[in-house]
């Protein structure tokens, strides 16, 4: 009974003790230059994972675990703060707490912060837009890709072709195979080309802290493929507050999301986990045929043993499939219906449960262009803060990408008739006809022109990197840094069937003649694993290895009024070709190695506080992409001869910045000089001079544009006002003009032959126009805080002169043949936030193209590129 007695005072004891050591604190944080509340911020007891947020009004209240400490409050676009607290002897305020804007982004970088390559970490300026968390979350979710967050900033444009994650992103004219992506400062653009396949990264934008697009030279240290700009995508960590949230999203086409998202906060041993699923589905995202469906996962260990180290670890991917749109080349049937798309139809499943275990036929949609893949993203970041002078940050990363696309192989499908029946055969494809002629051919057996099917051309690859970045002070003004950057990475590709559409197998489409009759799921989720052995692939089978070995280093001297950079980086890449397929491309080629290297520096010059001018210089040698060296990368181990050289870069911009209180402008000019490029593109050649209006004897060609030289000129102005505490304002516009100069070597490959069809020496360009994206740009943005928790806000971009080449010629020969008429996308957006305690409830409603502007937008290697109608969405959003 005694020891009863004792356990339960001392149990009364430290509950007493706990009381005692407790309290409230409260506040209420504030905007330095409006002086207007800041709904949201973040509060956090220091070093806990105890935390709140401010509600509409700014206020918040606090119970602490310590008598004493520091809380930090902090709100992203300012600076945060620490301020200390004393509930010893009861519950304190603090009363107004003031935070000042902020354009650094360091709030938000937990981990990395030596190799996320932010222009806030180089004094000097460049030309820059910032995207921030809050804007991504309300305009690039759901049936929204994540390039959208970022059009309505100078020199980008945002291609919206039809057809889930399909979206180009052009900055300064060029396209993303010429722009950096980066997330987390590692390189995401394809190895092999340069591509960005935006569908792989469907869920980036639930996880993106920010999008920084550094036009032209940027801030980014390494040297990488980087002609029109760098966009830097910060992905988030684990997060050190503790909390959640739910979210349902609903969009047109019955459009349909569900996110659940947790973070676990930083507990006493400096451990923090985060974690995000979500799932989505339409049945077109607004051209016919292009239903979608796919998952996100997220999932973030960090830790932080003590102020010297932390470490972060991270593994996230985005599965999908989709159908697509593929340009069109029947202007006149898109004209009478502007959701028409010529690649889909209605296929048949059977179930033989169904029909009281009799079996049933049911229709659904089906196309003969679609795309699936899973890309599963892992890294490893280390920071080791060695000093107050110095620090070491690494990061390890990895993914595997597995999937390809759709498409037909071998005779025509067929098709339904015109639905005005007054023309051809031009409606949608009968799946259903296609099948019963090949259930017509004897044997079952199909291959060349006889029978249909569906092949996936899979894109497999394994991709392994290193970037580790050294910085110290090496006196109050002058900081070093130093790094390298190395890639392991290979590719394989090749072609399996997907669909035999009642045929029973598939011939003379190998090399050693078999018959191919296993057919793989066009699944995300099965190519991981699931994809043909080398006996059943069919028209090639290759794979690509390119190793890459990158030193860099940056000066810089940061002054009070002056401040200059230098910069420069080296690098080795090597390319080897593994064919399997056909006598000329057999075994591996031979290693070929290309160095290259850039150099760039710049001054800026602080007048006062509120103007600042500077002035940057570069130029880059850069190595070919892999596609660019072989004659025929699917069949041929042979070099481009002459053998392809580096291209060569040069680029100048000056700009000048006003900040004045509530009022910021940006004005950037620039220049580029883009010479020795190598433009590969295909066509078709009719090698019949009898004309016929059989289409089937043309011949598919490879054309290489050799030593092409571009000049983009232009200039940028940006500025964003807040005119009070409840109205914001921001606008661009900008104008170039960008061009061909001078004359090009063009050669023309037979693509199943390799043979040289023609060459054309002096190939004049001057004059011709770039005509991938629109050279002038405008627009005009504002957000208005209507009543506590509502706002609403508009979006409005212009785009002219953008130029046309026609999709019959274009790939084997270069000529303008007009402009697209200018147009203007309007969105519009609303928000309602309802704040209840430390929680919330926040609506979002989304109208994109709300006057549906659809128009032809592009010309490719196929037809035509037209824009998406009026799109919308709604979600709801329980923050806890």
């Amino acid at each position: 009974m005694k020891k009863i007695t004792f356990l339960f005072m001392m149990f009364l004891l430290a509950m007493v003790g706990e009381t005692f050591a407790q309290g409230t604190v409260t506040g209420i944080v504030f905007d330095s230059e409006s002086n207007g509340p800041l709904p949201g911020a973040n509060i956090l007891e220091v070093r806990t994972s105890n935390g709140t947020s401010t509600d509409f009004d700014g206020k918040f209240s606090i119970k602490v675990t310590n008598p004493t400490g520091m809380i930090n409050i902090s709100y992203v676009g300012f600076g945060s703060k620490n301020v200390a607290y004393d509930v010893t002897n009861g519950d304190q305020d603090l009363g107004t707490i003031s935070l000042s804007l902020d354009n650094s982004l360091e709030e938000i970088v937990i981990v990395g912060t030596g190799v996320v390559d932010l222009a806030e970490d180089r004094k000097t300026p460049v030309a820059v837009s910032t995207i921030r968390a809050s804007e991504i979350q309300e305009k690039a979710v759901g049936n929204v890709e994540l390039p959208d967050a970022i059009k309505s900033t100078p020199s980008v444009f945002v291609s919206n072709q039809t057809g889930f994650g399909d979206g180009a992103l052009f900055v300064r004219g060029f396209d993303d195979t010429n722009t950096a992506i980066l997330l987390n400062g590692q390189p995401i653009n394809s190895q092999e080309d340069g591509r960005v396949f935006w569908s792989n990264w469907a869920g980036i934008s639930d996880i993106a802290n920010a999008i920084q697009v550094q036009r032209g030279l940027g801030s980014s240290k390494l040297a990488i493929s980087s002609v029109g700009g760098t966009v830097n995508i910060v992905m988030k960590a684990a997060n050190r507050t503790r909390g959640g949230y739910a979210r349902f999203l609903g969009g047109n086409d019955s459009y349909s999301k569900g996110t659940l998202a947790y973070d676990t906060g930083m507990n006493d041993k400096g451990w923090a986990f985060s974690v995000l699923v979500d799932y989505w589905q339409a049945h077109r995202k607004w051209a016919e045929g292009t239903y979608g469906q796919g998952q996100n996962y997220f999932f973030a260990a960090g830790y932080k043993p003590n102020d010297t180290h932390a470490f972060n670890f991270l593994i996230t991917g985005a599965p999908q499939s989709h159908g697509q749109r593929f340009s069109q080349r029947n202007t006149e049937r898109f004209d009478a219906n502007s959701r028409f798309n010529e690649n889909w139809g209605y296929s048949e499943d059977f179930n033989p449960a169904a029909n009281a275990g009799n079996g049933q036929y049911t229709s659904k949609v089906d196309s003969e262009r679609a795309n699936y893949y899973h890309k599963p993203v892992a890294n490893l970041n280390w920071d080791w803060n060695i000093s107050e002078k110095s620090q070491l940050s690494s990061v390890l990363y990895a993914s595997w990408g597995r999937g390809g696309s759709v498409g037909p192989r071998g005779a025509r499908a067929q098709r339904t008739e015109d639905p005005d029946g007054d023309g051809p055969l031009i409606g949608q494809i009968d799946f259903y006809n296609t099948e019963q002629e090949n259930l017509a051919i004897a044997g079952g057996i199909g291959g060349g022109r006889t029978g249909y099917i569906r092949r996936n051309s899979v894109n497999n690859h394994q991709w392994y990197g290193l970037i580790s970045n050294f910085n110290t002070e090496l006196t109050e003004k002058i900081s070093w840094n130093v790094g390298v950057d190395f890639r392991l990475y290979r590719g394989d590709h090749f072609r399996q069937i997907t669909d035999f559409h009642g045929l029973q197998g598939w011939e003379d489409d190998r090399p050693d003649g078999g018959v191919v009759t296993e057919a793989y799921d066009s699944n995300p989720w099965a190519a991981l694993f699931n994809f043909a052995d080398e006996d059943q692939r069919i028209d090639y089978d290759y794979s690509e290895n390119i190793n890459y070995q990158g030193v860099f280093s940056q000066i810089e001297y940061a002054g009070d009024k002056f401040s200059a950079f230098f910069q420069g980086a080296v690098s080795n890449q090597s390319y080897v070709r593994e064919g399997r397929f056909i006598d000329e491309g057999l075994g591996k080629s031979d290693q070929l190695n290309k160095v290259g290297y850039n150099l760039k520096g710049g001054v800026g010059y602080t007048i006062n506080d509120s103007n600042t001018l500077y002035l940057n210089a570069g130029y880059y040698s850069r190595q070919p992409f892999l596609d660019n060296v072989f004659q025929n990368i699917r069949s041929s181990n042979d070099l481009v001869q002459p053998e392809v050289d580096n291209e060569d870069i040069t680029g100048v911009e000056a700009g000048y910045r006003f900040r004045a209180g509530r009022f910021n402008l940006d004005f950037n000019a620039y220049y580029t000089n883009w010479d020795n490029r190598v433009i590969l593109s295909t066509g078709r050649v009719d090698l019949n001079p009898v004309p016929t209006p059989d289409e089937d004897d043309d011949i598919l060609v490879n054309v290489f544009d050799r030593g092409v030289n571009q000049i983009h000129v232009g200039a940028e102005v940006e500025f964003r006002y807040k005119a009070t505490d409840w109205l914001d304002f921001k606008g661009y516009v900008s104008g170039g003009s960008w061009r061909f100069n001078g004359t090009t070597q063009k050669e023309q490959y037979n693509d199943d032959t390799n043979e040289l069809v023609s060459s054309e020496s002096n190939l004049n360009l001057s004059g011709v126009k770039v005509d991938v994206a629109p050279q002038f740009t405008s627009g005009f943005g504002v957000r208005a805080k209507v009543i506590a928790g509502l706002s609403v806000d508009g979006n409005i971009d212009y785009y002219a002169q953008q130029y046309l080449d026609d999709p019959e010629t274009r790939g084997l020969q270069t000529r303008n043949i007009g402009t697209i008429k200018p147009y203007s996308l309007t969105d519009l957006g609303l928000t309602y936030d309802f704040k209840f305690d430390t929680q919330s409830l926040v609506f979002r409603a989304n109208a994109y193209n709300v006057f549906d502007e659809v128009r032809a937008q592009a010309t490719n290697d196929f037809g035509f590129i037209y824009t998406n109608g009026i799109t919308f969405n709604a979600s709801i959003r329980y923050k806890f």
